[in-house]
C-alpha cells in the first residue's frame, strides 16, 4: 500500500508539475504589433517626441539615426535633434524574457542655427587679441616647412575689410620664408555645429593655405589623438584643387581620410568653405554644395571642442617645391562664420 501511494503521490506532483514547467500557466511570447510615431516640432527647435507601442514588450531602445540611443520602458521619448536632415529612426522592442521585434521609421528635421561666434574682419589694423592668437616659429612642427610664423603687420593684418595673411620670400630667424598662422585656441572652442569662411586663396607654386581645426586636448594628448579636421587645404603646384581631411590615431599623416575635387577661380575669386559637423557626420561644403562626408562615430576624437586655426605654410610634405622666382603670396578672408 505505501509504494502504491508513493506512485499515486508522485503521479499527482508530476501531473501538477508539468504545467507549470511550461511557463507557470502562461506563453513565451516575444513582442509583436510594434509601431513607432514621431512628431516633429514645427518651431524649427529639433525637438521630436516619439511614441512606441508593442504587444507583450517592457522596453523599448531608441536608435535616433545619428549615432545617439535612448531607452524607455513606457515607449514614450523626446530627443532634440541638433542639426537638419531626415533620420532613419529604428526602435526595438523587448518582452519580459529578452524576445525582440524591431520598426522604423523616418523623421525630417529642421534646426535653426544661430551664430555664436564670428569675425567680420572689419575693424583696420592688427587682427582682434579677443579671437585669435598665434603660432609663432619655424618648421610647421613635423611638416618640414620653411617658413617662420609670425605676427608682424608684414605677414598679418586687417584693411579693407579681409583679413590678409602674407608670405614673403625674406631671411628671418634662421629661415627663408615668412608667414603668419592665427588660432583661436583658449579664446574660442566650440563642439558641433556650421562653419563658414569665405577666402580667396593665394597663388605661386610652393604656397600651402589652410583653414582647419584642432581639438582642445591638443595640449594633452598631442598630434593625432585630440583629432585634426582640414575644412580646405590648398597647394600652389595646383591651384585649383580643394582638399577636405581629417587625422586620427591610425588615420594620419599619409594614411588621412579625405578627398579632394576641382574647383574653378579659387585664387580669383572669394568661395565658401564650409562644415556642417554633427554626432553623426561631418560634411564638406564648398559654396554651399556638399562635397565629401564623413561618418562621425563614438569612438572618434570628433565629439569634443575644437578650436579654428587660419595659416599659410610655405613648401614642407604637402606644399612641395617652392618656385625660385617666388616673391610673396596673398591669402584674404572675409569673414568667419560659426553657428549652432
Amino acid at each position: 500500500m505505501r509504494l502504491l501511494m508513493t506512485c499515486l503521490l508522485s503521479f499527482w506532483f508530476l501531473g501538477c508539475s508539468k504545467g507549470g514547467e511550461v511557463g507557470s500557466g502562461t506563453t513565451d511570447v516575444g513582442p509583436s504589433n510594434l509601431s513607432v510615431t514621431p512628431t516633429v516640432s514645427t518651431d524649427n527647435s529639433g525637438n521630436v517626441s516619439f511614441i512606441a507601442t508593442a504587444t507583450n514588450a517592457v522596453s523599448y531602445e531608441y536608435d535616433f539615426g545619428n549615432g545617439q540611443y535612448q531607452n524607455s520602458t513606457t515607449g514614450l521619448v523626446t530627443y532634440k535633434y541638433t542639426a537638419s536632415g531626415t533620420y532613419t529612426i529604428t526602435v526595438k522592442a523587448k518582452s519580459s524574457t529578452g524576445k525582440t521585434i524591431s520598426a522604423t521609421t523616418n523623421a525630417t528635421i529642421v534646426v535653426a542655427l544661430s551664430l555664436i561666434w564670428s569675425d567680420e574682419f572689419n575693424t583696420a589694423g592688427a587682427p582682434d587679441a579677443s579671437k585669435w592668437g598665434y603660432d609663432i616659429g619655424a618648421g610647421g612642427w613635423g611638416n618640414s616647412e620653411l617658413q617662420y610664423y609670425t605676427n608682424r603687420t608684414d605677414n598679418v593684418l586687417v584693411s579693407n575689410g579681409t583679413l590678409k595673411i602674407i608670405a614673403k620670400k625674406e631671411a628671418y630667424s634662421g629661415s627663408s620664408y615668412t608667414s603668419a598662422r592665427l588660432l583661436s585656441k583658449g579664446k574660442f572652442s566650440f563642439q558641433y555645429g556650421k562653419v563658414e569662411i569665405s577666402a580667396k586663396l593665394p597663388g605661386g607654386i610652393g604656397t600651402w593655405p589652410a583653414i582647419w581645426m584642432l581639438g582642445d586636448n591638443f595640449t594633452t594628448a598631442g598630434w593625432p589623438t585630440c583629432g585634426e579636421i582640414d575644412i580646405m587645404e590648398q597647394k600652389g603646384s595646383d591651384m585649383n584643387r580643394i582638399y577636405n581631411t581629417l587625422h586620427y590615431s591610425g588615420n594620419s599623416g599619409g594614411s588621412a581620410i579625405g578627398t579632394s575635387y576641382l574647383i574653378d577661380n579659387v585664387t580669383t575669386g572669394f568661395h565658401k568653405y564650409g562644415l556642417i559637423w554633427t554626432s553623426a557626420s561631418l560634411q564638406f561644403l564648398v559654396d554651399d554644395v556638399v562635397r565629401y562626408t564623413f561618418v562621425n562615430a563614438n569612438n572618434l576624437p570628433f565629439n569634443q571642442k575644437f578650436f579654428l586655426i587660419l595659416n599659410m605654410a610655405m613648401g614642407g610634405t604637402f606644399g612641395g617645391n617652392i618656385d625660385a622666382a617666388f616673391n610673396s603670396a596673398l591669402m584674404e578672408v572675409d569673414y568667419v562664420r560659426v553657428y549652432q
